[in-house]
């Protein structure tokens, strides 16, 4: 039974939904920590910086640190410092995407910047929107920090990013450079910084669209959690499975081709004493 090096971890909906605990993140986290398993909170939340994540995940009880977040928001600031580090950036977003632009030392700009960025932006309005429009027609290089089109929160589904994206896409008539998941470019950057190998490096995450394909397209094995978006029903609709599937990330059932066990801290963190998987690996 493999065992990993790493854990590369989503957040929304998988250590919380919104304002709400998911009970068994807490003892997942500290099952990792305690073991001393390098881990990697990976979000595409962009309105956050690292350190305030950071602080929403102490305040339920997870270990971490803004050493232990990666953002898309500092995805998409890096990907602009390897095109060109003395870029003007028209940004619309809220304080995370603004403040991972400003410590890059990119320069402002308008209807004529080099790029155009759009994250999360929960105070969008038609200007905003409007100079992003003439600055993509002026050639800039839009990007976007993430696709999700909806987010999950305690209220339901509400829109996301993407859906905001679309506006200016449409609008354009142009393909915005997608940062977050499941796109590669943020999961090459959340390796680098978690510093173990891919194919001993575990992608945990509740949405297949997003975290699960982003494991499987940077060749990494997936753990879906159904308490977030994909559910057990959604996921039967899918021709390619997650490596491990689980109810729970501490009292559901996991699966993999060719054999059953019965509790996922087996394979994860714990050796079972109950489990005869466990005790023959």
């Amino acid at each position: 039974m493999k065992k990993y090096k790493g854990y590369l971890i989503d957040l929304d909906g998988t250590m919380y939904r919104g304002s709400e605990r998911i009970e068994a993140a807490s003892d997942f986290v500290k099952g990792l920590k305690q073991k001393g398993i390098p881990y990697l909170f990976v979000t595409n939340n962009s309105s956050r910086t690292p350190a305030q994540v950071a602080e929403k995940l102490i305040g339920f009880d997870i270990p971490a640190a803004p050493e232990l977040v990666f953002t898309t928001s500092q995805a998409t600031a890096n990907y602009i410092y390897e095109c060109k580090k003395d870029a003007s950036v028209y940004v619309i977003g809220e304080e995370g995407i603004n403040t991972a632009i400003s410590e890059k030392g990119f320069h402002p700009g308008g209807e004529h910047a080099d790029f155009v960025v759009m994250g999360i932006d929960r105070a969008i309005s038609y200007e905003k929107l409007a100079v992003a429009c003439l600055a993509v027609r002026n050639g800039a290089t839009f990007i976007s920090t993430n696709a999700d089109i909806a987010i999950p929160t305690e209220r339901g589904l509400l829109p996301g990013n993407g859906s905001l994206t679309s506006v200016v896409a449409v609008s354009t008539q142009t393909k915005p450079i997608f940062i977050g998941k499941p796109e590669s470019i943020i999961m090459e950057q959340a390796l680098k910084v978690l510093g173990t190998p891919k194919e001993e490096t575990l992608m945990v995450g509740d949405y297949y669209d997003t975290d699960i394909l982003a494991g499987m397209n940077a060749g990494m094995d997936t753990l879906l959690v159904h308490t977030g978006v994909t559910t057990k029903e959604l996921l039967a609709g899918y021709e390619k499975k997650p490596t491990y599937a689980i109810n729970s990330l501490m009292n559901g059932n996991f699966k993999k081709t060719g054999w059953v066990c019965c509790t996922p801290s087996c394979f994860l963190i714990f050796v079972n004493p109950r489990c005869s998987v466990c005790q023959s690996a």
